[in-house]
């Protein structure tokens, strides 16, 4: 957790409890609370049943909004625009870094042979291979890569990241050691740190062909694009059909909540593969090195210097990345596990937000709020949500037999059924839409398959325990009890 503020170091840590502390404090409250006031209990857990209700509405609309305005886009020819205007896009130099650390050299080569086939009409793209000084075959790798794409690119440079004491291993302090070469690099050729756009991409990630058109017409026709943050959805589709089926569901849930966020443009936060100028990420002196998750929190460290200027644009095109698979089931689902404790050790973001908001009196403290509040929001739920859907009614009138006697307590479990079974009902419309955009991306369902595709949703609570709440629990619980967690590469094989 980055500590680079003046806020008391008491102050500091009650910051970094708040969330991990209040989650606890929501999961075991039927518990402790229905001895005294099961009416209360139950009251509380209809009202978040009602709340995850109106979640899963929302994530229809916005799932079906984003869908529509994919095709609405898919229509624009960005690299015709982007001629039409060349005297500002000729100018504008992306830097495409790729942050690695032993990934398969041929997953690299997946990467970049769909890289190479964009249709953006200037050839001012210069390629970053950021590795780990502590791959052996690191040097051999940017060999190949230079051999075989050089002629692609402006340029091919690389960064050999040393990890210091004072480092977390991770993108974060890799991408920063590349955007300080980066940094040197544009100053000796003389070029404007405002028109040098950086994509950070995933060894992983396919962009599509029209992603750097796309991205140019955007940010040139952005008044305030030096402020900010670029984002297409990244969709964990690209190894569908080899996953087992539990890491299938996840894999399709993500994307869709994904698909969701897009268009929700007033709390969008880039994930996983974005774009930024080198401007901002020098301004914020770059990633901070000693954090693991580094995507919402580089946000954060813009958003707390220049305030609600800082925000993330959506890009209506869709990239394509890889779940975890790791070969077989055991070792797959182990690491789906990981990635989602690393992901969800996110929540250490919070008690960043918190201390920055005490220490930076020229943001309003509106805006500071609303942004601390949709953060609490996402790392609260995640944890909270499975036990409070799935066991918490039924809590009440098992442990104060007395409330099961009345009214309420009769009809606890019955309405909480009920609205649970009115929320499920959206998985229709996230089959439909998972169906759909696997298509776009190429990824076809076969008819005999469909069945399937509707009764693997019966094991959503299993993997909602094991995938997500107990992960996310997990890293809610080291932060309590300090216990930090270290960076695992994911294995995609």
């Amino acid at each position: 957790m980055s500590e680079k503020n003046n806020c008391h170091p008491f102050l500091g840590r009650v910051f970094d409890l708040f969330i991990p502390v209040l989650s606890w404090f929501l999961i075991t409250l039927p518990l402790w609370l229905s001895p005294f006031h099961p009416a209360l209990v139950a009251y509380f857990i209809i009202a978040f049943d009602l709340y995850f209700l109106y979640n899963c509405l929302e994530t229809v609309y916005y799932s079906t909004l984003s869908y529509n305005l994919l095709h609405t886009f898919d229509k624009v020819p960005f690299h015709e625009l982007v001629k039409e205007v060349a005297s500002q896009t000729k100018n504008i130099t992306h830097f495409i870094v790729i942050p690695n650390y032993k990934e398969p050299l041929y997953k690299l080569k997946e990467t970049l042979d769909h890289m190479v086939a964009n249709d953006y009409p200037f050839k001012t793209i210069v390629l970053m291979l950021a590795f780990e000084k502590r791959e052996i075959d690191a040097v051999e790798k940017a060999t190949e890569i230079k051999k075989l794409y050089g002629h692609f690119f402006a340029d091919i440079i690389e960064s050999y990241h040393v990890l210091e004491a004072h480092e977390e291993a991770g993108k974060a302090s890799n991408q920063t050691a590349a955007a300080r070469i980066i940094s040197s690099y544009v100053k000796e050729k003389g070029l404007d740190p405002k028109e040098v756009v950086l994509t950070i991409c995933d060894a992983d990630s396919v962009l599509p062909k029209n992603y750097l058109s796309y991205l140019t017409n955007s940010y040139v026709h952005d008044k305030d694009n030096i402020y900010h943050f670029y984002w297409a959805p990244v969709l964990l589709y690209n190894n569908f059909w080899q996953l087992p089926l539990f890491i299938r569901i996840q894999a399709t849930l993500s994307s869709i909540m994904r698909l969701a966020f897009l268009s929700q443009r007033d709390n969008l936060i880039q994930i996983s593969t974005y774009s930024v100028s080198l401007w901002l990420i020098h301004e914020i002196n770059y990633w901070d090195v000693d954090i693991i998750p580094e995507d919402w929190h580089v946000y954060l460290q813009a958003f707390f210097k220049f305030g609600d200027k800082v925000k993330t644009i959506p890009i209506y095109t869709l990239i394509g990345s890889d779940a975890v698979f790791s070969g077989n089931f055991l070792k797959t689902f182990a690491s789906r596990y990981e990635q989602e404790k690393r992901w969800a050790w996110g929540v250490s973001d919070i008690g960043y937000a918190l201390r920055q908001s005490v220490i930076t009196p020229h943001i309003p403290f509106k805006t500071k709020f609303k942004k601390i509040l949709f953060l609490s929001k996402n790392h609260l739920l995640w944890p909270v949500s499975f036990f409070i859907l799935t066991i918490s009614a039924s809590i009440p009138p098992l442990i104060n037999p007395a409330f099961k006697n009345t009214v309420l307590g009769f009809l606890l479990p019955q309405l909480s059924g009920f609205i649970l079974t009115i929320s499920s009902s959206m998985i229709l419309v996230y089959v439909y839409i998972d169906i759909n955009i696997r298509k776009k991306m190429r990824v076809d369902t076969s008819i005999a398959s469909l069945p399937l595709m509707i009764i693997q949703w019966y094991f959503l609570p299993f993997i909602s325990f094991f995938l997500s709440a107990l992960p996310a629990l997990e890293s809610h619980t080291r932060i309590i009890l300090k216990k930090n967690i270290t960076y695992k590469v994911t294995e995609k094989v």
